[in-house]
C-alpha cells in the first residue's frame, strides 16, 4: 500500500462524518424513545463472543457472514457479531430468565464478511426489537406495527410490505415426504420462482397427491391480499397447519388495514426468507428504488432452546445508516454561541451556565482564523455594562470615540 492509499477503507466499510453522524445519533435517540414508549428495554450485547454462541440456533445461517479469530487468552474460536438476534435470544433465555412476555431492543454496529447486495455495507448499524414469550398473532402484529412506526419516525416514505408464512412450505414438504435433500432443492427453486425447474423436480419425485400440485401452487400464489382467497381454495386439503397459517396472515392484514388503510401489502407464499430458522410469519418492508428490504423480520419460535430455555419469539431489524440515507427528517441543527478568547472569570461562568442550559457554546481560539458563522454560530457573547450577554449575529461593536473622530486628537 502506497502512502497515498493509506487512507482507503476496505470495500463495504464506511465511516459517517458530520453532519450525518449527528443526524444518525438523533435518529438513534428518537427510535430508542419510541421503543421505550412501547415497553421495550435496551440491551447492549458484546461485539465479540465465542463462536459456539454466535452460530447457534438462528445464527447457523450466519456462519459465512461471520469474521472469526482465535482468543489469545483461552485459545478458543471467537466471532465478531454479524447479527444481534442470536445474542439477544441468549440474553433472554440464559440471563434474564423471566416468565411471560419480554420486550427487548438493541442498536449497534455488526460486521459481515460480505455485503447483502451490490454496493451494500459490511458494517451496518443494526437496530431492532425482539418480543419473547408469546405465540399469538398479536405479538407478530405488535412487532410489524413497530417496524412501520420505525420507518415513519425515520421519515422513510413509500413503504410496501411483503408478507409470507414459512410454515406453509414446511407443512407441505413434510406431508409430501420429500426428505431434507429434496426439500432444500425445492426451496432454492421456489426462491427463484423457477416454474419449469419446480415442475421437473416434482414430476421426477412424484410426491403423494395432492401435495405436488400444492407445492407447485406456492410459486404462483402471490399478489395483493386477494391471493389468500385463491390460496384457501388451492390449499384447502393441505391440513390444519396450512389453514392456520393462512388465517394468521388474513388476521394480520385486517389489523394492518385498520391502522394503515393505504399501505400496499403484497403476499408471497413462496417467500421463504430465513427459512432455516423462521417458523411462522415473515415480513419485509421495501421502498421504490431499493432492491433490498429496508427492514425485515418474522417469527422464530423455540430460539432459546439451544440456550437451555425454549421461547417463542418474533422481531425485526433494520440498518440505521440506510434509514438515514432514505429518510426525509431534517437535521435538528442547534446553532451555537460564539464566546471570545477573553480571560474573564465572569465570562467563564456565563459559558458554563449556558452549556448547562443545553446551549452549544464555542470558545474562540487565539490566532485561529475562523469566523463564528463558519463554526455554526448565529449568536455571540458580548460584554455590556459589566455583564456578558448573548446577542445575534451579525454583531458590530460600537465605535470608540477614537474611531469616531478618526484622528489622534
Amino acid at each position: 500500500m502506497t502512502t497515498e492509499d493509506r487512507w482507503l477503507l476496505p470495500e463495504g466499510i464506511e465511516e459517517i462524518l458530520p453532519p450525518a453522524a449527528s443526524r444518525l445519533e438523533q435518529l438513534r435517540h428518537r427510535l430508542l424513545n419510541l421503543y421505550a414508549s412501547w415497553g421495550y428495554e435496551l440491551v447492549v450485547p458484546p461485539l465479540i463472543e465465542f463462536l459456539e454462541s454466535l452460530l447457534t440456533g438462528t445464527g447457523n445461517d450466519l456462519e459465512l457472514q461471520t469474521f472469526k479469530l482465535t482468543d489469545q487468552l483461552s485459545g478458543r474460536m471467537m466471532g465478531v457479531r454479524a447479527d444481534m438476534t442470536p445474542q439477544v435470544a441468549r440474553i433472554d433465555a440464559h440471563l434474564l430468565k423471566r416468565d411471560g412476555p419480554v420486550r427487548l431492543c438493541y442498536m449497534g454496529n455488526v460486521l459481515r464478511t460480505r455485503a447483502d447486495g451490490f454496493g451494500g455495507s459490511r458494517s451496518p448499524y443494526q437496530a431492532g426489537v425482539e418480543l419473547y414469550g408469546h405465540r399469538g398473532h398479536e405479538s407478530d402484529l405488535e412487532v410489524l406495527a413497530l417496524m412501520l412506526e420505525t420507518l415513519a419516525s425515520a421519515g422513510v416514505g413509500g413503504v410496501h410490505l411483503d408478507l409470507a408464512h414459512v410454515a406453509i412450505f414446511r407443512e407441505l414438504a413434510r406431508r409430501a415426504a420429500l426428505g431434507q435433500e429434496r426439500e432444500v432443492l425445492l426451496f432454492e427453486a421456489l426462491q427463484r420462482k423457477a416454474l419449469p425447474e419446480i415442475r421437473q423436480q416434482l414430476a421426477a419425485w412424484a410426491p403423494p397427491a395432492p401435495y405436488g400440485e400444492q407445492l407447485l401452487a406456492l410459486a404462483e400464489l402471490n399478489g395483493g391480499p386477494e391471493a389468500l382467497d385463491e390460496a384457501e381454495v388451492r390449499l384447502a386439503s393441505a391440513g390444519e397447519g396450512v389453514r392456520a397459517a393462512l388465517a394468521t396472515l388474513r388476521r394480520l392484514i385486517v389489523a394492518l388495514r385498520r391502522q394503515w388503510p393505504e399501505l400496499p401489502i403484497h403476499v408471497d407464499l413462496a417467500e421463504l426468507r430465513g427459512y432455516h430458522y423462521h417458523t411462522g410469519v415473515v415480513f419485509a418492508a421495501y421502498v421504490p428504488g431499493q432492491g433490498q428490504a429496508v427492514a425485515q423480520g418474522g417469527r422464530y419460535d423455540e430460539i432459546g432452546q439451544v440456550f437451555g430455555r425454549a421461547r417463542p419469539a418474533t422481531g425485526f431489524s433494520t440498518d440505521l445508516a440506510t434509514l438515514l440515507l432514505l429518510g426525509s427528517t431534517p437535521e435538528a441543527v442547534s446553532m451555537g454561541i460564539y464566546a471570545p478568547a477573553v480571560a474573564d472569570i465572569a465570562l467563564d461562568r456565563r459559558v458554563i451556565e449556558l452549556r448547562d442550559q443545553g446551549e452549544r457554546v464555542i470558545r474562540e481560539l487565539p490566532g485561529a482564523a475562523a469566523a463564528p458563522e463558519d463554526l455554526g454560530c448565529n449568536r455571540i457573547l458580548v460584554q455590556r455594562e459589566g455583564e456578558w450577554v448573548v446577542v445575534p449575529l451579525p454583531f458590530k461593536a460600537p465605535l470608540t470615540p477614537r474611531g469616531r473622530g478618526g484622528g489622534v486628537g
